[in-house]
């Protein structure tokens, strides 16, 4: 059974993490219910042990909100990087009068022409970093043998959603533009995110398709964080959005985000994936979540609608897994078959071929 100590909880804040309870706000539960208990019927029985240590873990931490967040940002160390694939720190300029950004390149190697991820992280757009991902990302990079560029972009409330949505595409236009000297083809780009920054991947794959500046073979949208009507005017059954992210936090990462109530009118609909009216000519997506993450519904939507707006679409919903599961249970079988449909989706895209059990 995986261990999931104080530290490696918290390092995974940029996916799941989470405090308080989503039913705060949600269903009302029956008299004398214990929301824990519904909640984890629902959990596939073999992320149950993550799930219970995940739950014990939100019920002692700060609560994610303005006060608590820069101890919050303080308490996401790195895990030690591999030594066999290179990681290099680079400041790349960005448009006009906006600052450098800071992007790390994952498994370089001059003279080639590999395919390429520009990697956004998450975090709720309010924690996470690109550094701390270096090794989870390295991982990535030697499966699919390509190179990784992840920016580390600006975080709300300091920075709103367009300072962060530059950033990125400032990464992916750098990216673009020195693909000799990366090693990179410039026909196989594609975008992987998780979470707020699966967020991050769908308004990247929008701003790609109306500059018309870097062809995308593919967004990977890892449980994506999508619509702001989540958990605010748009409420969901109790079992579901508990276990790692919830309605709270949600709402706080929406608000900083945006500058606007989440769920208002008031709301920049350019800031939000969901609210985008015309999807068509986008980026062929793969969009995978839990049946039980909070983002669910607002995904499977995001799917449908890309599918009928003519987006080859690829849609994964794993019964009974919660937001994060694939990092913090990445030992089970359902989090096996979630990566392995993810890499599946990477590695057709860039003409790969497929990885055959024989």
């Amino acid at each position: 059974m995986m261990d999931i100590n104080r530290r490696d909880f918290v390092r995974l804040a940029g996916l799941a993490a989470g405090a308080g309870l989503a039913l705060k706000g949600g269903i009302a539960l029956a008299a004398g219910a214990d929301p824990h208990a519904v909640a984890l019927a629902h959990v596939d029985p073999e992320l149950r042990p993550a799930a219970k240590q995940i739950l014990s873990m939100m019920g002692q931490m700060a609560s994610i909100d303005a006060e608590h967040l820069p101890q919050l940002r303080a308490n996401t160390p790195a895990a030690p990087q591999l030594p066999d694939v290179p990681v290099k720190e680079v400041r790349v300029p960005a448009s006009g009068s906006l600052p450098e950004v800071t992007v790390y390149v994952v498994n370089q190697r001059a003279g080639e022409k590999r395919p390429a991820i520009l990697h956004t992280h998450g975090g709720g757009y309010i924690l996470g970093s690109a550094k701390s991902e270096a090794r989870h990302l390295q991982e990535t990079a030697r499966q699919l043998d390509c190179v990784i560029v992840s920016v580390e972009y600006r975080l709300a409330p300091e920075a709103r959603y367009t300072a962060s949505v530059e950033d990125n595409y400032a990464g992916l236009l750098w990216l673009y533009r020195n693909a000799d000297t990366l090693g990179v083809d410039r026909a196989k780009i594609a975008l992987l995110g998780e979470s707020a920054g699966g967020g991050h991947a769908a308004l990247l794959a929008i701003a790609a398709r109306d500059r018309g500046e870097v062809p995308l073979v593919l967004q990977a949208l890892i449980y994506p964080m999508l619509d702001d009507r989540t958990g605010s005017t748009r409420q969901l059954p109790p079992y579901i959005g508990v276990v790692g992210w919830d309605a709270p936090a949600n709402r706080f990462g929406w608000e900083s985000f945006l500058g606007a109530a989440p769920g208002s009118s008031a709301v920049p609909a350019a800031g939000v994936p969901a609210r985008l009216e015309n999807l068509a000519g986008l980026a062929p997506a793969f969009i995978g979540v839990g049946g039980v993450d909070l983002f669910v519904s607002e995904d499977i939507e995001y799917a449908r609608r890309l599918t009928e707006a003519g987006v080859p679409t690829e849609l994964l919903v794993t019964p009974g897994a919660f937001h994060g599961f694939d990092q913090v249970a990445s030992d089970t079988e359902p989090a096996r078959k979630f990566t392995a449909a993810k890499f599946a989706a990477l590695r057709r895209a860039f003409g790969m071929k497929p990885i055959t059990n024989s």
